[in-house]
């Protein structure tokens, strides 16, 4: 059981929020999250580089000079892998870097980095009735007031998509907005702080409790 505690708007402390996740254990968390991680960054690989092999360089068909007597060394196409030009030794070639983990590894893997992110986790109430039209700054002073320094790379976590708070989000340096049911381990390892709204924080356990 992990407790948090809940700030409003002003940065004010009004509660605590206690939460309940099924983690790794000890001995195995690192590798379950290591796996995770690799799968989806491997998997984020588009795999569409492709080089020509001297069969596929157009030209070459016709033999550059003859074999003997020129002084020169033996050559038989000018599309030789030695030549400017030529075809390409071993390159790449379009393939599929994808990654399979079971769906109970995946959310174990999620579960365990969330829960050892305790110590740069906030936890915040509603505020999207604060933002009644876009506006960046009151957002970034907001966040400010929770006790995140602007340098801080920040992961802010919602129930779900809410219009005023993705149009004032989406501007803002080193701040990520995502949905609750959408999580990463990624984007959890890479913040320096996560923000999460009380009612999301639910949602994840609802989600990937389950």
């Amino acid at each position: 059981m992990l407790e948090c505690v809940v700030k409003n708007w002003q940065g004010e402390q009004v509660g605590e929020k206690t939460f309940d996740l099924r983690v790794a254990k000890e001995e195995t968390a690192v590798h379950v999250v290591h796996r995770a991680l690799v799968r989806q960054t491997t998997n984020a690989r588009q795999g569409t580089a492709s080089t020509k092999t001297r069969s596929e360089v157009r030209g070459g068909g016709r033999k550059p000079w003859r074999q003997k007597g020129t002084g020169r060394a033996r050559a038989g196409s000018i599309r030789s892998p030695l030549w400017r030009g030529g075809g390409v030794i071993f390159g790449p070639k379009p393939r599929d870097f994808n990654l399979k983990m079971n769906r109970k590894e995946r959310r174990l893997a999620l579960r365990t980095v969330f829960a050892s992110r305790i110590a740069d986790l906030i936890v915040v109430e509603e505020f999207n009735e604060q933002l009644q039209r876009p506006k960046t700054k009151e957002l970034v002073e907001a966040i400010a007031r929770w006790g995140v320094d602007k340098t801080s790379t920040t992961l802010l976590i919602v129930p779900e998509r809410q219009e005023m708070v993705y149009l004032s989000a989406r501007n803002v340096e080193n701040l990520k907005l995502i949905v609750a049911d959408q999580l990463n381990v990624y984007d959890i390892l890479h913040a320096d702080k996560i923000v999460v709204t009380a009612s999301a924080l639910e949602k994840i356990q609802e989600v990937y409790n389950g």
